[in-house]
């Protein structure tokens, strides 16, 4: 999605934008285990593919309760401090947008490569979930927006243990 400085976003637009990018990692992990063997390999990378589907339901769940509060359905930015934040997120100079991380994988990457691919992806899904958190009132799930970035986190944990274990191989 392309978007211009200071222009406005509805709650659609920016929840369409999470849904997006845990679709994309989806995506990047379903590749990613076609690309290996191993069973574990398999496991932990299908396992991650599936949490990303959940948290596809999360947003759209959310985006549903968000647009049916008139105040959050049109503009929710007065300021336009989120619509300045999510532009320079999404404008491909914090991370590139337009290029879906599943396509950058070939069979030429190894397994570490993978891993810190994916490693990437999740930092620059907390950063974009931490800015949208601000959007979203406590009374519509603010909760599970911390919810998600927690996980988020835990996915990076899972991905650095797996390249920690393959150093220790």
């Amino acid at each position: 999605m392309s978007v211009q400085p200071n222009s406005t976003f509805n709650a659609n637009e920016v929840f369409e934008m999470a849904i997006n990018i845990e679709k994309q990692g989806e995506q990047f992990y379903l590749k990613a285990a076609d690309l290996f063997e191993e069973p574990a390999v398999q496991k932990l990378l299908r396992g991650l593919a599936h949490m990303e589907v959940d948290h596809q339901r999360t947003f759209r769940a959310m985006r549903d309760d968000l647009l049916k509060d008139e105040s959050y359905a049109q503009g929710f930015d007065p300021d336009g401090l989120t619509a300045s934040y999510l532009h320079a997120m999404t404008s491909g100079v914090v991370f590139d947008t337009e290029t879906e991380p599943a396509s950058r994988l070939s069979s030429e990457e190894g397994l570490k490569d993978v891993l810190k691919m994916g490693i990437e992806a999740e930092k620059n899904s907390i950063v974009f979930y931490t800015g949208i958190k601000g959007i979203v009132p406590d009374s519509l799930g603010k909760d599970k927006v911390d919810r998600i970035i927690e996980e988020e986190m835990k996915h990076v944990v899972l991905l650095s243990d797996a390249i920690a274990s393959i150093a220790g191989d």
